[in-house]
């Protein structure tokens, strides 16, 4: 996987967790779904990346 795109992925993921504990320190339903869709959609590029590396080697 490519190291920048691997930091990219795994900041969107964070920020996503951050969000969502953020939203649910306040009690903001709204924030904590975004935090949830961002982590989600964090993982989903880092899996994605994973598999085209596995189908390069």
């Amino acid at each position: 996987m490519g190291a920048g795109k691997k930091v990219k992925n795994a900041a969107k993921t964070t920020k996503g967790k951050v969000k969502e504990t953020t939203g649910k320190a306040v009690g903001n339903e709204s924030l904590e779904a975004k935090g949830r869709s961002e982590q989600a959609l964090g993982d989903a590029k880092q899996a994605l990346q994973k598999g085209k590396d596995a189908l390069k080697h």
